[in-house]
């Protein structure tokens, strides 16, 4: 007997966690930290919904800290087995889980110097001694390779296009009498079109999926994002203020080089300083170069030419905090990058408290703001945000540019769904908040007549 069961990213879009069981056996696709509402903040903090040791192994779709971030923390409380992922999904996790766990536990050691935590003494949820032990656990699977889990299952990665080597999870089941059934996790799909990566790889067939729905009720803005920054660059140049972009350090900071890059090599926004201020982006930027097995044409093209597709003039790549600080301090315009990308934690904090209150400035989103989070807080107009324990002013102008986004909009999930050869025997739609899973829902039932289903938090299907 096959079960799916649902352990999170249902009605949210943080905290994906997919458990395949087969035969008692057991086995998790991502495992990823919730994030947003304290709510679902709280969840990391609870005992994990099954016994950790009894997970045989994870299956990472990419790298994502809401896909991969509680890894540390499952085997803190007993997992011991492999974790699968591409091989760009594991130089991500070995940036981004150490990443991570220092946030924490800055952020912890902050809080218990400014009293600013109802918990005495604040902790984190892990440590980078957490993070360095789970790191052992990774194998490096390539896009393709069939990986048996049990004589009954296995499975391979398809390349997604939402980031460096993230993938959908294409799991293989033989039933007793010899039929096959084929179960696919989508993690998240990428875009078509894209600069850097491949599209998202087209699939035939699928007996039962799971699709992400971030974007199931809106379509990315219709304009074209390269000329609608260099708007936002010129008008914030124009005013003497700073341009601060909170981005994924994976991902959305590499698209912003590139088109920054296009832009300024074509003469149409002004040389100021770039400045990537994320330990973590820093290494991603880094990665993007090395893993050229997940770049399309333009971008291989560009390396061929000894030209680095990500960097500007006045390129600045920042590590430590000092130099972090100095950033700040700037009176010349800048355009600053910096994570997490919807203001939850890291450094982008100290950046917004000094820029918020300045209406010269201008504060420009590129990625889905969950419900709960400070982005999304900004986003919406309040007038002014907690940050560190203290009330900021948001008195800079706030943009957004959705089509940056490296998650599909509900016409490039369709259009991804019309490669299937006959509908799947149910669909299940995860990653996304309420009304977007429903719209969705309504319009693949409309479209295609298949069966779809939006999970609760701790639902189980038989297979």
């Amino acid at each position: 007997m096959a079960i799916l069961k649902f352990l999170g990213a249902t009605r949210t879009v943080t905290g994906s966690r997919h458990l395949i069981e087969v035969d008692g056996r057991r086995f998790l696709i991502d495992c990823g930290l919730f994030q947003g509402l304290k709510q679902l903040r709280l969840r990391n903090w609870e005992p994990f919904p099954i016994d950790p040791a009894s997970i045989e192994a994870v299956i990472l779709t990419h790298g994502h800290i809401d896909h991969s971030g509680y890894l540390p923390r499952l085997a803190r409380e007993g997992f011991r087995g492999p974790v699968y992922a591409t091989p760009a999904t594991v130089e991500l996790a070995r940036i981004l889980l150490p990443d991570s766990a220092r946030l924490q536990e800055e952020e912890a050691d902050y809080a218990n110097k400014v009293g600013s935590s109802k918990h005495h003494p604040a902790m984190p949820l892990y440590r980078e001694s957490d993070v360095h032990e789970v790191l052992h656990q990774f194998e490096s699977v390539n896009y393709g390779r069939s990986i048996e889990l049990t004589p009954r299952l296995s499975f391979d990665f398809i390349d997604a296009g939402h980031i460096i080597g993230s993938s959908f999870v294409r799991l293989r089941l033989v039933e007793p009498d010899g039929e096959e059934k084929i179960i696919l996790l989508t993690g998240d799909i990428g875009r078509y079109g894209e600069p850097i990566i491949h599209d998202p790889s087209p699939v035939a067939a699928a007996d039962y999926l799971v699709l992400e729905s971030t974007y199931g009720d809106r379509e990315h803005q219709q304009v074209d994002a390269r000329a609608r920054l260099a708007e936002i660059v010129n008008a914030t140049v124009a005013r003497g203020g700073h341009l601060l972009i909170p981005a994924f350090a994976v991902g959305r900071t590499q698209t912003i080089l590139y088109y920054l890059r296009e832009l300024e090599e074509a003469g149409l926004i002004p040389v100021v300083p770039v400045i990537v201020d994320s330990p973590m982006a820093s290494n991603a930027t880094r990665l993007y170069l090395r893993h050229t097995e997940g770049h399309d044409i333009e971008m291989k093209d560009l390396l061929d030419e000894r030209r680095n597709p990500l960097a500007t003039k006045r390129f600045n790549l920042i590590r430590t905090r000092d130099e972090s600080k100095s950033v700040t301090n700037r009176d010349e315009p800048t355009i600053v990058i910096s994570a997490s990308g919807m203001c939850t934690g890291g450094r982008i904090l100290h950046h917004l408290r000094r820029r918020l209150p300045d209406p010269r400035n201008t504060i420009l989103f590129v990625g889905f703001q969950a419900a709960g989070t400070r982005g999304r807080r900004i986003l919406n107009g309040e007038p002014e945000v907690r940050i560190f324990g203290q009330m900021v002013p948001v008195r800079a102008h706030v943009e957004t540019l959705e089509s940056l986004s490296a998650h599909a909009d509900y016409h490039e999930i369709l259009r991804w769904l019309d490669g299937f050869e006959k509908p799947p025997r149910r669909t299940f739609l995860v990653h996304g908040e309420p009304e977007a899973a429903e719209s969705l829902r309504q319009k693949i039932a409309a479209r295609a007549g298949w069966a779809v289903e939006i999970p609760d938090y701790l639902d189980e299907f038989e297979l």
